[in-house]
């Protein structure tokens, strides 16, 4: 009974870890074809980008371990190589018809690939692979050839999941699911680790995202493969639409055609004994696949692609699409060119050349640019805000920007510009997990301490908007204490920088500390900073008694706060925000909600709307209008916002300020803001980036000279080129070819506001223009040394947006109208298709479907409607 258990045990280990096996004296002919394909993911296979390789192989056993059976030496060789399209295509698109592989391979690659190579196979998977050494290496792309087809051998007889490192796609999860005669592999992708690591942008709502599947199938008879196929796809799409999508197919098949009578395997104890008896210029590789370098013939040079799109770069361009796709084409040049080559084209260059992000473009444009000169300060802020808007920063960077800071600058702007657009930088090192090297953790100290270091107002604001780019959990404590501080400007600064983190960074501590800034328990405020504490408090988890508080409050307040509150807690309620359901339930009383209460009058506003809902994503505004009781304007704050994929972007935030204007019209100040200067500036923030602030004018006697000098011409903040999408990888397909990925987006931006006071009609204008043209192409290639093939998506669009507040205020109540308006903007969608072959026949196909998408005036409350109506009355 013992000794049948024992053997029943016996056998049971040997099911489980047995693996397949090639017979002695036997020669295994089988047909392999591998195929890939490039198209959209919706396109029909018919119409793919690609190529399909065929041949015979023929694998037969060398030597197999005396003491492990299922440790086996295979030798394999290809032969009958044959090239041909992937896609069905007419003979005249056909630019693989009547060519020999030869021809296309080329008579030294093919040899190559036909020359046999040794597999060491244990238990059915790929260990290793010994390849013929010459004087001549192989090249890159025959041996990764030759690591898809041992890639088709890899195989285990028992289910189960492990890592698994032999196989050309690099270290991934594998899951098996064996039964008698079959075998499936399935290969998890996500999980795969590979040599070559890319990068993407930071933000999930302008990224890219991936899904990637492969699924290989073996048929067994008695032991031996009879047929393996493989399956392997990669989709890529745009987040913010995902019809911009490309998809990679990958095709593998091995089929045993016969079996013949074959070599002898021979005697050894180990493998690499045998290996050496058998030729001494076999040489072992990895099973990983190599990167290839492939040579582009003909291709232009970065001056001469540079001197082809100039014109299309020029400042009166940059609303147009054409601007934003040459940036795209200058990128591409800038990634391959060198330091020396680079320099050539400053400065016309700076936004791109900044976006580039290699080490090369780092040093040519700092080495171009001396900031120790009060000269080219358009060039210096520009190579800053591109910094700012760096889609993968390097910590070199990062030590650039430091050492800048530490240096002479030989302007004030440029110098805040530095140390804001850092606080940009420290935050997109922290995203990618790199917050604790050396030099992120040196500037993480200089901004917390900075605004402690300095007494000087400017370098303090400094501080705090670099504080609010890099959104530190540290930096919490140092703003709230700013938040009560005696200076108006940091209050507002400090707060607005609160409103930025996540509500669970709020603590209790720092909520009360709102509540003391809006119910003024220790000081009075300015009303901007009262209003700016709410919008915190109210984002931020609010308790019961909290909105019940901010509720009771209504009604004892400025005149025009009372309104702008209002309207906010309308436009909470009528969003359904997170908050909106505890609003509702502290109005059940009555003390809190009455009519008294509710029916405060004022032109101060807040509103939300949607300006966009798609599928794919979903794009709100906001506008928030607040006036003084004289009727001249505090603060008008408008904001986009985009959401995809669960994550939040803080696409632009254009604030307009003013202060101390009620002399002008012999007016009695709000309490808390009698002796405030005469200012009115405005601040930008563009891709969740805070930008350096602008001054319209500070002082009455700066007022008084631009009033009399005013041409109503738009102040620009923000003029230039971004990259916002950069997508970057390299997938090795266990065929052993490899898709090289790109995806690139760009903008061209133009951003002005302007602000118009006429005494005479008693009217103020102020407005923001924002102009820009979106271009967003993506690509595909599998490029070898001796056949490429590529498919390109994309899309493009021109668009203006302009925000415009009329306020009259020749008699009271005074009349405010504000607009917003979307003019209609043309919209193109791409797809293009390319093969090549060496000796220069290309074939190539394009589409595009273009429409216009009808402008319109963004819809406001009612009553902003009924005012607009007075206002052009009056006008007319």
């Amino acid at each position: 009974m013992i000794l049948l258990l024992l053997l029943n045990k016996k056998c049971y280990l040997r099911s489980v870890i047995a693996g397949p096996r090639v017979d002695n004296d036997k020669l295994y002919k089988y047909s392999y074809s591998t195929e890939v394909g490039l198209n959209r993911p919706t396109g029909s296979t018919r119409g793919n980008a690609g190529f399909r390789i065929g041949s015979d192989v023929d694998i037969s056993l060398v030597w197999r371990n005396p003491e492990i059976q299922d440790e086996q030496l295979l030798r394999v060789q290809i032969s009958n190589v044959e090239v041909e399209s992937a896609g069905k295509r007419s003979r005249k698109n056909n630019i693989f018809h009547g060519s020999s592989a030869e021809s296309i391979l080329g008579k030294v690659r093919l040899e190559a690939l036909q020359r046999p190579f040794v597999v060491l196979w244990k238990m059915g998977k790929v260990i290793i692979h010994f390849i013929m050494y010459h004087k001549n290496a192989e090249p890159a792309t025959i041996k990764n050839l030759k690591r898809g087809v041992a890639s088709m051998l890899m195989m285990q007889l028992n289910s189960g999941k492990m890592l698994e490192v032999n196989d050309a796609s690099g270290k991934c999860l594998v899951e098996y699911k064996a039964t008698k005669d079959q075998v499936i592999r399935i290969k998890h992708l996500d999980t795969c680790k590979t040599q070559e690591m890319g990068f993407t942008t930071h933000s999930p709502v302008l990224g890219v995202s991936g899904k990637s599947a492969s699924e290989t199938v073996i048929t067994l008879e008695n032991g031996i493969i009879k047929s393996a196929d493989v399956e392997e796809t990669h989709t890529l799409s745009v987040n913010a639409r995902h019809k911009a999508a490309t998809k990679v197919l990958s095709r593998q098949s091995l089929t045993l055609k016969k079996i013949e009578l074959g070599p002898v395997e021979v005697a050894g104890k180990d493998a690499a004994s045998v290996v050496k008896s058998l030729d001494d210029k076999l040489m072992s590789v990895g099973v990983m696949v190599e990167k290839v370098k492939t040579k582009c013939k003909g291709c232009p040079t970065l001056m001469d692609t540079w001197k082809a799109v100039r014109s299309q770069l020029e400042p009166d361009s940059l609303s147009k699409a054409k601007a934003p796709r040459s940036f795209l084409t200058l990128l591409h040049s800038l990634r391959k060119a060198s330091k020396s080559e680079i320099l050539t084209v400053l400065p016309q260059l700076v936004d791109a050349v900044t976006s580039a992000q290699t080490s090369s473009s780092l040093a040519a444009i700092l080495e171009f640019l001396d900031f120790s000169k009060k000269e080219g300060l358009v060039l210096q802020e520009r190579f800053l805000y591109a910094c700012g808007f760096a889609s993968h920063p390097t910590e070199t960077m990062l030590q650039s920007l430091l050492e800048l800071s530490q240096g002479k600058i030989g302007s004030t702007d440029i110098k805040e510009s530095t140390v804001i657009i850092m606080g940009a930088l420290l935050r997109k090192l922290c995203l990618k997990g790199a917050c604790e090297v050396p030099t992120v953790v040196k500037v993480k100290e200089m901004l917390l301490a900075g605004p402690d270091s300095t007494r000087v107002e400017s370098e303090v604001q400094m501080y705090l908007l670099a504080l609010k780019n890099a959104l530190l959990p540290e930096g919490v404590p140092v703003l709230a204490k700013y938040a009560e501080s005696e200076v108006g400007a940091f209050n507002t600064i400090a707060i607005t920088a609160l409103q930025r983190y996540n509500p669970e960074l709020i603590t209790p501590e720092v909520k009360k500390m709102l509540n003391r800034i809006y119910h003024q328990n220790q000081r009075i405020y300015e009303k901007n900073v009262r209003a700016a504490a709410a919008d915190v408090i109210m984002n931020s988890s609010p308790s019961y008694m909290e909105v019940k508080n901010l509720l009771l409050s209504i009604g004892h307040l400025p005149h025009e706060m009372n309104k702008y509150m209002l309207s906010k807690v309308q436009d909470i309620m009528l969003l359904c925000l997170v908050c909106s359901k505890l609003v509702r339930q502290v109005m059940k009383d009555m003390v809190s909600h009455n009519y008294d209460r509710f029916s405060k009058t004022g032109s101060s506003s807040a509103f939300s709307g949607f300006m966009a809902r798609t599928a794919d994503v979903t794009c709100t505004y906001n506008l928030d209008i607040l006036y003084s009781g004289s009727g001249t304007l505090r603060r008008s704050n408008m904001n986009i916002y985009g959401q995809s994929n669960n994550a939040l972007l803080h696409g632009l935030q254009v604030t307009i300020e003013a202060q101390g204007l009620e002399s002008l019209i012999a007016a009695t100040p709000d309490e808390g803001e009698e002796d405030l200067e005469s200012f009115a500036g405005m601040s930008a923030l563009l891709f969740d980036v805070q930008l350096r602030p602008v001054t319209f004018f500070k002082g009455y006697s700066d007022l008084m000279s631009k009033m009399f000098s005013m041409s109503g011409d738009p102040i620009n903040v923000v003029k230039g080129l971004i990259l916002l999408t950069d997508h970057s990888q390299v997938i090795p397909l266990q065929s052993g070819l490899r898709a090289s990925v790109e995806f690139q987006g760009g903008l061209a931006i133009d951003i002005s506001g302007g602000m118009e006071f006429s005494l005479w009609y008693r009217e103020s204008k102020t407005s923001v223009n924002n102009r820009g043209a979106l271009v967003v192409i993506g690509n595909v290639t599998v490029d070898t040394d001796f056949v490429s093939a590529g498919v390109e998506v994309g899309f493009e669009t021109e668009a203006t947006l302009d925000f415009i507040t009329t306020v009259q205020f020749s008699e009271y109540p005074f009349l405010v109208c504000m607009q917003m308006d979307k003019t209609t903007f043309p919209f193109r969608e791409m797809v293009s298709k390319q093969e090549k072959l060496p000796s220069g026949q290309t074939f190539s196909s394009k589409r595009s479907r273009d429409q216009l998408v009808p402008g319109s005036e963004f819809p406001l409350h009612l009553e902003n409607s009924n005012m607009c109506k007075k206002v052009f009355e009056q006008a007319w």
